[in-house]
């Protein structure tokens, strides 16, 4: 058996950390961020709608004045920003050649839509005019938002996500560079998943893709998305935004799959609104980058409203992985279950921190998160810390989280019944994960989740050097 450990808190310096980031940021702001020079050029290549430029600027503004400000120490006191080198990166003004970049969920399955990005700008959409004919949008948001103004503008960053909740938001808002857009009009369903593949293929593009789903009353949809680079050596930069809105009697499963390489930055504030008796399912994966961090809310803002979120992270390196959860249940009988599982291996490092806010008209709640990990090395560390927010007095709201490492009797038990040890780690992990993957109805997300734990684990590698061996000896 696994021996668990509650994780502990640690004590950091906050004042001397950010004051040093500070410090370097007024000696350099362009490592922390662009200036109006970077946006004045950025907007000189686009070509759009004239209120979307305004919206712009606007968020440029604000942009400017978070910059000067420290980031919230509860937030981000345990990730060190301090390699972070805005200068290194910038947003292209065409997507240049196409390339071909493997995709893990893009391959397996039939999909009744397929959206594929490459350095911030689409490169293919298909699908689209078979689900126009029920009235459903899918394509470019770009495109989409300036084609359907009236029915989409109220949506953009302003239900989910407002520009100015925190500096990468607003940094988003100014600088976006397209992205996805899923509208499904009242009692339609979408009866095949979509899907939505964001690439970066050349060193130092900065990304700045979007993702808005929309899902009226009584509508259904899934959509899986995944970010992917080209290459493992090109840097790069995502800033990201992910908005769901799931409207009365609708339900929406999204996965996002992030599996850029390790020199990719990766920053995204994504939320999810849910009205009355709606119900969303929402699995975040973790496999790339160098640096991440995902600032994800849900927003239960109906009566009987309902979220499934389901976690996956699993690192490997030197890599550092951070989520900040938020579940806000604002009205009555409203339901949230968060199950986060990390695995972690060589010196690389998970943080989460996870908050169930409970407002007062939000009686008859019912709130629930939880976070495992599991260290496969001595250098791996996890710091895990769940924490609740209630202004109501008739609720039931429960939270934990565990940290431990392979008990290495579980291993050798193993191994004196003819398993390898590395076959005995990938039965520990897919195990530590099972839990995960029994809660996600999409058997081509359990499938690509299970081999992936393979190629992080190395078997596949390990595997193919045993055959080798046993072909040279014959």
């Amino acid at each position: 058996m696994c021996v668990w450990l509650i994780a502990v808190e640690e004590c950091i310096d906050v004042e001397e950390m950010n004051g040093k980031a500070m410090s370097l940021a007024a000696k350099h702001p362009g490592r922390i961020g662009f200036d109006i020079e970077v946006f004045e050029q950025f907007l000189s290549g686009r070509r759009e709608a004239d209120w979307i430029t305004a919206a712009r600027r606007d968020a440029f503004e604000k942009y400017t004045q978070l910059l000067a400000q420290e980031l919230p120490a509860e937030e981000f006191k345990r990730l060190d920003l301090r390699p972070f080198n805005a200068e290194l990166f910038r947003p292209v003004s065409d997507s240049g050649e196409l390339e071909a970049v493997s995709a893990l969920l893009g391959e397996t399955s039939d999909y009744g839509g397929r959206i594929v990005h490459q350095d911030g700008h689409a490169v293919e959409v298909s699908g689209s005019d078979q689900l126009a004919e029920k009235g459903i949008l899918f394509g470019e948001l770009q495109a989409m938002l300036e084609q359907h103004r009236e029915l989409l503008e109220p949506f953009f960053m302003r239900r989910a996500v407002s520009p100015d909740a925190d500096r990468f938001s607003a940094w988003h808002a100014a600088f976006w560079t397209g992205g996805t857009l899923l509208y499904v009009p009242r009692n339609v369903e979408v009866e095949l998943p979509l899907h939505s593949l964001i690439t970066n293929t050349r060193n130092g593009v900065a990304d700045f893709s979007h993702t808005l789903i929309i899902v009226d009353e009584g509508a259904r949809a899934t959509l899986l998305e995944e970010t992917a680079s080209a290459d493992a050596d090109s840097a790069g930069l995502h800033v990201g935004c992910v908005e769901l809105i799931v409207e009365r009697d609708a339900q929406l499963r999204y996965v996002q799959l992030q599996n850029w390489n390790q020199k990719t930055w990766h920053f995204a504030h994504q939320a999810g609104v849910v009205e009355n008796n709606g119900t969303l399912q929402w699995t975040v994966v973790g496999l790339g980058s160098r640096v991440s961090h995902i600032h994800q809310d849900i927003n239960l803002a109906g009566r009987a409203s309902s979220a499934e979120v389901n976690g996956v992270t699993f690192t490997s390196d030197r890599q550092k992985l951070s989520y900040y959860t938020q579940q806000h249940h604002q009205q009555q009988g409203t339901r949230s279950d968060l199950l986060y599982r990390e695995v972690l291996r060589d010196e690389s490092r998970v943080i989460w921190r996870g908050m169930i806010k409970v407002d007062i008209p939000a009686q008859q709640t019912d709130g629930y998160q939880r976070s495992d990990a599991l260290m496969l090395s001595e250098e791996a560390r996890c710091d895990s810390i769940p924490g609740l927010e209630i202004e109501a007095d008739d609720v039931r709201c429960t939270h934990g989280s565990t940290t431990g490492r392979v008990d290495q009797d579980q291993i050798l038990y193993c191994m004196s019944r003819g398993i390898t040890r590395n076959e005995a780690m990938h039965m520990i992990v897919e195990g530590f994960f099972q839990e995960v993957y029994d809660r996600i109805p999409i058997p081509v997300v359990r499938d690509t989740l299970s081999q992936t734990v393979q190629k992080k684990l190395g078997i596949e590698t390990l595997a193919a050097d045993v055959m080798s061996a046993d072909d040279e000896e014959f």
